[in-house]
């Protein structure tokens, strides 16, 4: 591959943002000059003020292939990824089915793979109560960590494990220095009473947000706090929502545990008192809470008591979602929102105070290291060349016809988002650039 020069006014580095020239080779950034620089023989492109950025990382999205590819897919979830300025995704061990939690199962979803990818994507794989033996292979196998939930999943083949489950895998993960990642709902006798009842009115968010109260989540990220101590595994709490568990946590980091956390865009955009009856497309678990637990997450993420930032992309066909009823307490809990990762979260943070380095710090910088992916996640020398070339002065509104989902049933349709992904640049090729695409026939994440 040529070299080729690349410039804009403001390019976001790890030293601020700053007038920059970047020199691109073989799909690495070779130098990053100060200025504007124009060299013989090296085709020259400038973008003006539009910022670049590096490529966004998403560590946590459900792409469903193979087995239910009807709820989306490879090619559907990359092509979505790209036009949100998404380079790297890692794919959660469900709702494919199998589930990944064989090494057979990851051969079955990498074949499945093949030839679809518009933009990077690495592999989860998964611990149940049945695999734990499976799980040193697995870990040998390139998966970037394993996921559990405390709760049921939602679909019967990856059921939740036990704390005696946790106590047989922890040391497995031990061994191979792996992180858990977890799903932090744990019932209790008193509420699952209260639950179990039929609602009056099951098109109720109200009801539906009350049969998932915040304690759920601080009793299971107490439980892993207390085994990431004891066990000295890198526990990762998955989608935070309660601003509850926030001390929790905060204090898990200041005496030195393995813990790291995220949020999501729907956690931090959308508030419970604006949540339709019905609406179903706003249905998560755990829920979306109050507007004012949602303001101290965007503090959690200003202090660093949450780490990043990742979508939890979880669509299904409305079907499934119970659209067309509104039954919240029968639908499918999971928002589709991967191609809107990027403008959601800077519409919200640009309103707080955020600059563009809090930006890349929270949706590039630190999931690569969370990741273990060091060449990405950061403009510099010998970085990979997965960038974002957007204008976050722009906006536009969410319409159906520009949703790259599968299925098109989002919160965020109809919403006015800040900031226009215009290119997405993956290894030094683009493959996206004002509503076109390229298959860039990229292979899978698998070390």
């Amino acid at each position: 591959m040529e070299s080729v020069a690349i410039h804009s006014r403001r390019v976001v580095l790890p030293s601020g943002v700053l007038e920059a020239t970047l020199i691109i080779a073989d799909g690495k950034i070779s130098e990053v000059l100060p200025g504007k620089v124009e060299r013989e023989n090296i085709p020259f492109e400038s973008v003006g003020n539009k910022v670049i950025m590096p490529g966004v990382i998403d560590a946590h999205v459900h792409i469903n292939e193979p087995g239910r590819t009807e709820w989306e897919g490879f090619e559907t979830a990359t092509k979505a990824a790209a036009a949100g300025g998404i380079t790297t995704m890692i794919e959660m061990p469900l709702n494919a089915s199998p589930v990944t939690t064989t090494v057979a199962a990851l051969k079955l979803k990498l074949e499945a793979a093949k030839g679809k990818l518009h933009v990077n994507v690495g592999f989860y794989g998964g611990v149940i109560p049945s695999n734990i033996d499976d799980l040193d292979e697995l870990l040998k196998s390139g998966v970037f960590g394993i996921k559990a939930f405390l709760t049921h999943s939602g679909i019967d083949e990856f059921p939740n494990v036990t704390e005696a489950d946790l106590r047989k895998a922890l040391p497995i993960l031990k061994k191979h220095d792996a992180t858990l990642l977890v799903h932090c709902e744990l019932e209790d006798a008193n509420t699952q009473h209260v639950t179990h009842q039929p609602v009056t009115d099951p098109r109720s968010y109200a009801a539906y947000l009350a049969s998932r109260p915040p304690h759920w989540e601080t009793d299971a990220i107490a439980l892993m706090i207390r085994l990431s101590e004891e066990y000295d595994v890198h526990v990762h709490i998955v989608h935070v929502s309660s601003s509850e568990a926030l001390p929790l946590i905060r204090d898990a980091k200041k005496r030195g545990l393995r813990i790291t956390a995220e949020t999501c865009p729907h956690y931090l955009v959308f508030c419970a008192e604006e949540i339709p009856d019905g609406a179903t497309e706003f249905k998560c678990a755990p829920p979306i809470r109050e507007r004012a637990n949602n303001s101290l997450l965007w503090e959690a993420l200003k202090d660093g008591t949450l780490d990043f930032v990742a979508t939890d992309h979880s669509p299904a066909p409305p079907d499934i979602k119970e659209h067309a009823s509104g039954n919240f307490m029968k639908a499918w809990g999971g928002i589709a929102g991967l191609q809107f990762l990027l403008p959601a979260f800077w519409t919200g943070a640009k309103e707080r105070g955020f600059t563009l380095e809090d930006v890349a710090r929270l949706l590039c910088e630190h999931p690569a290291d969370f990741l273990g992916l060091k060449p990405k996640g950061r403009i510099a020398p010998g970085c990979d060349a997965d960038l974002v070339i957007w204008d976050p002065e722009a906006s536009f509104v969410v319409k159906e016809e520009d949703i790259q989902h599968r299925h098109k049933l989002t919160p965020y349709h109809g919403s006015t988002l800040n900031g226009v992904v215009e290119r997405t640049v993956v290894g030094g090729r683009t493959g996206y650039r004002v509503g076109r695409f390229v298959n860039l026939g990229l292979p899978s994440l698998h070390l």
